[in-house]
Order: C-alpha cells, then structure tokens, then sequence
C-alpha cells in the first residue's frame, strides 16, 4: 500500500530539488526542437531563475511529497490575459514533472487539485499550458484532467539561429 502523498508549495530551501526535477523535465525532452536545446550550464543558471520564482508573488511552485521525499512538481503563474479578451487573468501552468517511479499514482492530479485551490484564492477560473506533443503519455494525462487543445505554437529558427539549432 503506497504511503500518503501530501502537496505543499515549495520553500527556498527546497530549490536544489525544485532544481534537479525540472532539469530532469527538460533532459526527458531531449530531441525537442525548443525543450531539447539545453545549456551546458543550464543547472547554474537554473539556481537563480527558480529562485526568482520561488519569491515571486505572482506565482508558485507547488511539490508533492510522499515519505517526505518530493516526487513531482508544478508551476502555477498568475498571467494577464490580453486586455481585448476574457478572461482578464489565467492560471499558466508549467513545469510540471513527476518522478518516473511515482507516475500513475495520483501525484498529478493531487498537484492539479492544489492548484486549481490556489486559482480559486485569486479568482482564476481558466488554467492554460503548453504540453510537448511528442509525448503521448503527456497528452493522454492532460485530455484525462480535462485540458483542450485550443492551438498549436510553431518554430522557425532565423539567420544564425539556423546553424545554431540544427
């Protein structure tokens, strides 16, 4: 019988985790046209992006723990909508990572529970984000939770950019 699994939001002194689960996000999309083009100095420079987050007040992290080690994470930002169309403000939904191990076992959905919470606290009624759709395990997760696709986003590299990411 698994142990319980409790979601709470993450704490500066959770950064190196919140550090090594993202770029494990990333490392898992490695032969993506835009996730796959990792820094070799990415996880320094990760430090202090996600530290910047973390104190941010217009968003959060939020981990899921069980047996007090963190398996999975998701980021809630509180993101203006365009001042012609409603909703005035959404939830943007990102960086979202579960522990390989710990996947199907309701780490997703306890993580989406406490964000949808955190909307209702701040009068968000719509969550927005982008999924890979190179990953059908990732598809079928966020159609089973009740996202739509409502557009696709498209890449053309330009000029150097061209020899750089090809």
């Amino acid at each position: 019988m698994p142990s319980a699994l409790s979601v709470r939001r993450a704490r500066l002194d959770d950064l190196s985790t919140v550090v090594e689960l993202r770029i494990a996000l990333l490392r898992e999309y490695g032969d993506h046209p835009v996730y796959g083009r990792l820094r070799d100095d990415a996880v320094d420079r990760a430090f202090e992006l996600y530290a910047a987050q973390l104190r941010s007040p217009h968003e959060t992290i939020f981990v899921a723990e069980r047996d007090s080690r963190i398996v999975g994470i998701l980021r809630c930002v509180d993101s203006a909508g365009s001042p012609l169309l409603f909703p005035e403000h959404y939830c943007y939904v990102s960086s979202v990572y579960v522990r390989p191990e710990e996947r199907h076992r309701g780490v997703l959905r306890a993580l989406l529970a406490t964000a949808e919470s955190w909307c209702a606290e701040r009068g968000i009624d719509e969550m927005r984000l982008h999924n890979s759709p190179s990953s059908a395990a990732a598809e079928q997760a966020w159609t089973a939770l009740g996202f739509q696709i409502v557009e696709h986003v498209r890449r053309r590299a330009l000029g150097a950019a061209v020899s750089r990411a090809d």
